[in-house]
């Protein structure tokens, strides 16, 4: 089917600062056109809404034109970065696509650009480097800026545009963004967009220094100023003029963009919370009626009234074009959630002799060769750099490989996690360590709501590792935490927990090659294990299956991370004394999960025991437990076993760690009175 053909001044979707001059000059035109388009377009749908022939959530950007349209045509949109928010349908218009296939979202029907899997203004378009933006306001600002940074290692002249509001700008994602835009020197412009809202809450009762938001600028020792959205011609010169500066200086730039709530937060938002005669004086200096009134006044009146009935024809026949578009179909609704699988790197084959290495050394040796190898590939993280990281996996590779490429990051996980993200989704291909996996909780959502369903909801592959040392080794509470369980209960998330040398190695190669996140969980108590050899292995992928690691008929035996040598010490105990033994499985990967074989051992053996370090209550052995009887609890023998550490916040003393977690002693104890 055809789509209509938009009007003539909407052919071109970009605006320079020399044709800003006159003021009623033909550029001027396109900007009106592209303005009322979106307001057109965001007040149909807002019909279409109260029609219910469109769902969910409908935030219009009506007041807020006067801004985006102007900031996104003048964007160098072969280059540049962007991330708009709920107000910046007109920007999605402008920056790429055509006005069906914006509709098309909205109705969440076959042509959505987002195969219907997500909602309204939720959508972007990633090979265009337009961020689809996610609820947690404040968190694409730090994507922005790893994708705006991506640009310029790749030799690219770009610059990003970060969009928040007021309400947002007291979250800790954006305070941890400019700062670490600022410390990077990036060239992002952040604007916020001031309705003087955040959703109900009047700035008021936002902040107690004032409504001068841009002044917080001088903190970060970036420029900041404010414009005034309402006036389209002063605003579009401002912002031009800063673009114009943040592209040339490269340093990042806040602008406070007053803008107007004319519609509510969003469809069903009665603003009955407003002051007395706010309303009203908000629709009196509403930009787009004032724009046009200055563009008739210069002599465009017919011009104006010929453009404002050829928009009207072109938004209607969208509209019936994508009410024809068919529902979308759930068949094959999963196979979306990863990115799909793609061919080995060329690795060298190197180490080709075996090198006695432990843990931490063999992941400094993957860490080594990926550098070595992977132009793309970045490290980031806190004291990785000259210190050599809190366990020394990354020792030396700063001297080797220089900042750029091995570099600190301020104690900000949320917004490094989200600066990852924008590296991974514009080419480059991010490891990140966190000092600890429990303070992996502060990048809950840049982890598990955003780089997680990046590929489901956009179709975008986001090639991310992040490095996670866990488990007990006498620290204490908020440094030991097995959360293997709580990340990977989570859709888009794979997970890799490697118990020797070679695995670690292997397993970093693997992740480092995967299209999607990968979490790398390394307990702690593994790194200074003894040496084993490690060597080049062709076979390296197969560490995404589990391997066995004893033979026996009497149970199988599943387990992964430091309880792999507790595991394999019992088995062979057990075999010894009692002649029972065991098929002993190392899982390795944790998501997706690939238990074939040891669905096949339990078929023979009709008894299954998990050990695991994590908690037991909710812990990943109940998720293993149910998966592998599921198909087999008819002829199971005896009740599955689950072993984990107790459900305790972890203790600190070595006599009170011992209890808690299982130690080769604690299994034998418990294996024995299983077996009866």
């Amino acid at each position: 089917m055809a789509l209509p053909l938009p009007p003539a001044l909407l052919a071109s979707r970009d605006l320079r600062s020399a044709e800003l001059e006159p003021a009623s000059g033909e550029a001027w035109l396109r900007v009106y056109a592209w303005m009322q388009l979106a307001r057109s377009a965001d007040n149909r749908i807002l019909d279409l809404f109260r029609q219910g022939l469109i769902k969910g959530t409908v935030t219009g950007g009506q007041g807020n034109e006067g801004l985006i349209v102007p900031l996104a045509l003048l964007a160098d949109k072969s280059v540049d970065v962007i991330s708009f928010s709920h107000r910046g349908f007109g920007g999605h218009l402008v920056w790429s696509g055509h006005l069906c296939g914006h509709l098309n979202q909205y109705f969440a029907n076959a042509g959505s650009p987002t195969q219907a899997r997500e909602g309204n203004i939720h959508h972007g378009d990633p090979a265009a480097r337009s961020l689809p933006m996610i609820s947690h306001l404040g968190a694409m600002l730090s994507n922005v800026a790893g994708a705006t940074d991506s640009q310029r290692r790749l030799g690219r002249p770009a610059v990003g545009f970060a969009f928040f509001g007021d309400g947002s700008s007291s979250t800790g994602d954006v305070h941890e963004s400019l700062n670490l835009a600022s410390l990077l020197s990036l060239p992002v412009l952040f604007v916020i967009e001031n309705n003087q809202y955040a959703y109900s809450t009047p700035t008021s009762e936002q902040f107690t220094a004032g409504t001068e938001l841009w002044r917080r600028a001088a903190g970060y020792g970036m420029e900041g100023c404010a414009v005034d959205a309402t006036d389209v011609a002063a605003c579009t010169r401002a912002c031009a003029a800063a673009l114009a500066r943040v592209r040339a200086t490269g340093r990042p730039m806040l602008i406070e963009a007053h803008t107007l709530r004319l519609r509510g937060h969003a469809a069903y938002d009665t603003c009955d919370y407003m002051q007395p005669g706010q309303s009203a004086d908000f629709f009196a200096r509403d930009p787009l009626p004032r724009f046009r009134a200055q563009l008739a006044a210069a002599g465009h009146g017919a011009r104006l009234d010929a453009l404002d009935a050829e928009l009207e024809a072109y938004l209607e026949a969208c509209v019936t074009a994508s009410l024809a578009v068919p529902r979308p179909d759930p068949a094959g609704l999963a196979v979306g959630l990863f990115a799909p699988p793609a061919p080995p790197l060329p690795w060298r084959a190197e180490p080709a002799a075996p090198l006695a290495l432990n843990f931490a050394q063999a992941l400094n040796a993957a860490l080594r060769k990926i550098l070595a190898e992977r132009p793309e590939a970045v490290l980031l993280g806190q004291d990785i750099g000259a210190y050599g990281g809190a366990f020394k996996v990354t020792d030396r590779l700063l001297a080797e490989f220089g900042r750029p490429r091995v570099f600190n990051t301020p104690l900000a996980e949320s917004a490094c996690t989200g600066y990852a993200i924008g590296l991974a989704l514009n080419g480059h291909r991010p490891i990140a360590e966190f000092q600890f996996a429990d303070f992996a909780t502060e990048a809950v959502t840049q982890i598990t709501q955003n780089a997680a369903t990046y590929h489901f909801r956009s179709g975008a592959a986001c090639p991310l590792v992040l490095r996670f040392p866990c488990g007990t080794v006498q620290l204490g509470s908020f440094h030991s935490q097995e959360l293997e369980s709580l990340f990977l209960s989570m859709p888009g998330l794979k997970g890799l927990y490697p118990s020797t040398p070679q695995d670690a190695f292997d397993a970093l190669l693997a992740a480092y090659e995967d299209g999607n996140p990968v979490i790398l969980f390394e307990n702690k108590a593994l790194y200074r294990c003894k040496k084993q050899p490690v060597v080049w292995n062709p076979r390296y992928r197969e560490v995404w299956q589990p391997r066995q690691l004893r033979q026996g008929d009497y149970a199988t035996f599943v387990t992964y991370g430091a309880m792999v040598p507790a595991a394999t010490e019992v088995c062979d105990y057990l075999t010894g004394e009692y002649e029972h033994s065991f098929d002993l499985f190392d899982l390795r990967c944790l998501a997706p999960l690939d238990l074939r074989a040891i669905q096949a051992s339990l078929a023979r053996t009709g008894r299954l025991v998990v050990v695991h370090e994590g908690r037991r209550t909710h812990g990943f052995g109940a998720e293993l437990v149910a998966r592998l009887t599921e198909q087999h609890f008819s002829s199971l023998r005896a009740a599955p076993l689950r072993i984990g550490a107790l459900d305790l916040p972890v203790p600190f003393a070595p006599e009170l760690e011992d209890a808690f977690r299982p130690t080769p002693n604690q299994l034998i104890e418990q294996l024995t009175a299983w077996m009866g």
